[in-house]
């Protein structure tokens, strides 16, 4: 891609086969590790420790519905930035209280 652009009258359609050859070849030069970062799953435990609270109460808030587990074979795993998201909704409502 470093050669140098001469524009000249082109045809239309052999113009646009060239760019789509030059976006095709960038495309497929790309390796499959491009894909976004998968998403980062907690243990109970650090879930509790990332909200200040006991593994009971962060059952309770799962029961509750104020977090969100999801159970991967016999254990409970939690999506941090969920968590993170849950945390500010609780203490926004904390703070808006009357």
């Amino acid at each position: 891609m470093n050669e140098p652009i001469v524009l000249s009258p082109i045809p239309l359609p052999e113009l646009l086969g060239e760019i789509t050859k030059a976006v095709r070849s960038e495309l497929d030069a790309r390796s499959p590790s491009t894909a976004p970062p998968a998403e980062e799953l907690l243990t109970t435990d650090q879930t509790a420790a990332l909200l200040g609270i006991t593994r009971p109460t962060l059952r309770e808030y799962r029961r509750k519905g104020y977090v969100t587990g999801y159970r991967i074979g016999h254990v409970v795993r939690y999506k941090r930035n969920e968590v993170l998201d849950n945390l500010q909704r609780m203490r926004t409502a904390k703070r808006d209280r009357p």
